[in-house]
């Protein structure tokens, strides 16, 4: 698959995992595995692109003597989400036409 591509498929999840209520990096791993297989040292340098969009928050809280952080989305995360979603719809279109070209030779 194209790492463009991907890149910006594998966003569009974390932000889907964390949509209704803040989560923490293992939580959202757990969250994403019955879909879609990502490892930590993938999920947090797309976390930290998130944050710098501004498409999530992130705080520190104290969790069993360590620090954990926790990310949360925020509106213009909820919006990157919905634009997906329109957007979905035009990729799925371009999908069957090559699948459609593909098998007619």
């Amino acid at each position: 698959m194209d790492t463009q591509l991907k890149r910006g498929l594998l966003d569009v999840c974390v932000l889907a995992a964390i949509q209704e209520e803040e989560s923490y990096g293992y939580q959202i791993i757990k969250k994403m595995n019955p879909y879609v297989s990502i490892s930590e040292s993938t999920l947090y340098p797309i976390l930290r692109r998130l944050e710098t969009s501004g498409l999530l928050t992130v705080r520190s809280a104290e969790h069993g003597g360590r620090l954990r952080k926790y990310y949360r989305i925020t509106p213009a995360g909820r919006q990157r989400i919905m634009d997906f979603a329109g957007d979905w719809q035009e990729i799925l279109s371009m999908y069957r036409f090559i699948v459609e070209k593909g098998s007619s030779e």
